[in-house]
Parts: structure tokens; C-alpha cells; sequence
């Protein structure tokens, strides 16, 4: 089922201007472009929320690489970096 729900949202004049022509240039209504605007940052964020809740859960687990780690790979692709534009 696909159930639809209306929103009311407040918009500078400024906003509803560059919604107003964006959409007049894709020849669809301000609403279309609105509602879907607002779908594709809905599941962005929702990825990131999805992404971000993998890394907690990682963490609690203590499935984790220990900061000293990181740092001397990252200093050792660096120096690698440093390397390769020396050369």
C-alpha cells in the first residue's frame, strides 16, 4: 500500500523562488519537486544513520583497531606519499 500524507513546510522567499524554477525547468510542479527532494534526503540520512549505527554497534563489540594502529598506517602511507613525488 502506498499511503500519501501531505506537509506543510515554511520556505524563504528565496528557496521558493530556485523550487519554483528548478521545477518549471524540469516541467513538473514546485510539489513534485518537493516531495522529491525531501524522499532523497530522507534516505540519505537514513543511510548514514544506518551507517553510523553499524560503526556503535561495532564499538560495543569491541570490534575496533586501536588508535595507535591507524595512525602508524596512515603516517606509513604518507611517508610512501612522500616517496613516490620525491622520486
Amino acid at each position: 500500500m502506498n499511503k500519501r500524507a501531505r506537509i506543510t513546510a515554511e520556505l524563504s522567499a528565496e528557496t521558493l523562488a530556485m523550487v519554483e524554477e528548478i521545477a518549471a525547468w524540469q516541467g513538473r510542479s514546485a510539489a513534485e519537486f518537493a516531495a522529491e527532494a525531501i524522499q532523497r534526503v530522507a534516505e540519505t540520512e537514513s543511510d548514514y544513520r544506518a551507517f553510523i549505527q553499524e560503526g556503535l554497534d561495532a564499538a560495543d563489540r569491541g570490534d575496533v583497531v586501536p588508535h595507535a594502529q591507524v595512525m602508524a598506517e596512515l603516517d606509513a602511507m604518507i611517508e610512501r606519499h612522500r616517496q613516490r613525488c620525491r622520486s
